[in-house]
């Protein structure tokens, strides 16, 4: 199940391993999800399509720090 925070405006949306970032998001929202080896950072764009990080981050705290920094500069 899926949570969600709002920083600067964006959606943080943490997911679980199983949860599709296309259905479980919104454009815009940036999704944070645990992958083999740490957590992937997800971004989905306004037409829908997924891109994100080549590395996933070692924690979940990592991952919603930098959330937090995109959504800081996505804010600006």
């Amino acid at each position: 199940m899926s949570t969600t925070i709002t920083h600067r405006g964006t959606r943080i949306v943490t997911l679980d391993a199983t949860e599709e970032p296309a259905t479980q998001c919104k454009p815009g929202d940036i999704a944070i999800q645990p992958v083999d080896g740490g957590w992937a950072l997800w971004f989905v764009a306004a037409d829908g399509s997924i891109d994100g990080y080549d590395e996933p981050y070692p924690s979940h705290q990592e991952a919603l720090w930098s959330a937090k920094a995109a959504a800081e500069y996505a804010g600006e």
